[in-house]
């Protein structure tokens, strides 16, 4: 695999590095014969949470069987091979693999048909967490189990969350709910206390530089770094960055957050403009979450009394001088603010161009001393 253009989606994906113990756990939970009828998995974003769910599922309606043994095609760097392993040859892999396999259900945010642009919804809704119970209601077509993996659980709204309560409430004989979670504390707390709670802790920075260098050996070593410092330990997450250019965003962003209180009107205008172009939706997520992801990082190591850790020349400089010009508070409402944004652009279909430069404002007007603006763009 020398492109990440062309890595497997989680449901094709042979391979799993760093879960090994995770791995374990389930395949000892299926071969008790107790098998808890709901998980929630749980781990940062791109940390491989999607990956292991559906290696779960495969292993179980493979009966547990088909596990890593020889010489499989998903294990030719030494990573993947687990409790959990299925070679790609194997008929359940394949079938899973196209989408094909009658006991797999998959419930992920669906296309929202009020817009003409086929963009899909920001919430996972309910009429989509009732095919759930519909899918459950049926008979396994191959006499074993049937498994539905919702991607995610914490992008569900309230009714969706509902709808999902009562299957797990009354769970139907051989059927397995495997919800994947990158913020559980979102997942109502009625439906995680019923869940069995699986967690993925981020991988060491030194394990997914060498995944970087497997996955993507055009990238240079200062670059693998960057990507890995930015990715929290999360080989998914550095994989997306390098797709989408993310080092070129999070540079520009970090340019222009050094500059407060006196962010350059014109350089902000240009980066806005940018990610609103049509197709830069991923580019636009992605600029909002480093931002975020930036200035929260900033209000902990504020709270803590001391900077955050920085990888680029400057950033550490703007860091601390941003900490001199208000308290964290002051930085920890700005992260709430700067998310509020993010989720408006989704929900509401506010201009992406108005939320980045009204992001960028709140942050100069906080490095001045003063309350972040919610506005976008104004």
């Amino acid at each position: 695999m020398t492109d990440v253009r062309e890595s497997p989606p989680p449901r094709a994906n042979p391979r799993l590095a760093g879960h090994e113990a995770a791995e374990d756990a389930l395949a000892r939970a299926f071969a008790s014969g107790r098998l808890p009828h709901a998980w929630l998995v749980c781990g940062p974003r791109g940390v491989g949470k999607a990956t292991l769910a559906y290696r779960f599922a495969r292993h179980v309606l493979a009966g547990g069987g088909g596990a890593a043994q020889g010489d499989g095609e998903g294990a030719g760097d030494g990573e993947g091979k687990g409790a959990l392993y299925l070679d790609p040859a194997h008929p359940v892999f394949r079938r899973v693999a196209a989408s094909g396999h009658a006991d797999l259900l998959t419930v992920e945010r669906t296309a929202d048909p009020r817009r003409k642009t086929g963009a899909v919804r920001s919430q996972i809704v309910v009429d989509d967490a009732r095919r759930v119970r519909n899918f459950f209601a049926l008979t396994a077509a191959e006499g074993g189990w049937r498994v539905a993996v919702i991607d995610a659980a914490d992008e569900m709204n309230r009714n969706a969350a509902n709808a999902v309560l009562k299957i797990v409430e009354e769970p139907p004989p051989r059927g397995l709910l495997l919800l994947v979670a990158h913020v559980p504390g979102r997942v109502p707390a009625t439906l995680r206390s019923r869940c069995r709670r699986i967690v993925l802790a981020p991988l060491p920075a030194g394990r997914v530089d060498a995944l970087l260098a497997a996955a993507r050996p055009d990238i240079g070593a200062e670059d693998r770094a960057l990507l890995a410092a930015l990715s929290d330990g999360a080989p998914g997450a550095a994989l997306e960055l390098a797709d989408n250019d993310g080092l070129e965003i999070y540079r520009e962003a970090v340019g222009l957050i050094a500059a407060a209180p006196g962010i350059d009107v014109a350089a902000a205008h240009a980066f806005a403009d940018k990610l609103a172009r049509r197709g830069a939706e991923s580019s636009f997520r992605l600029a909002m979450r480093l931002t975020a992801r930036w200035i929260a990082r900033l209000a902990t190591a504020g709270a803590r009394g001391r900077a955050p850790e920085t990888a680029l020349p400057g950033e550490e400089a703007a860091a601390r001088r941003l900490l001199k010009a208000a308290p964290p508070a002051r930085w920890a409402e700005l992260w709430e603010k700067v998310r509020e944004l993010a989720l408006g652009a989704d929900l509401v279909n506010l201009d992406r161009k108005q939320v980045v430069l009204g992001a960028l404002l709140a942050l100069d007007s906080a490095a001045r001393g003063r309350a972040p603006r919610p506005e976008a763009g104004r």
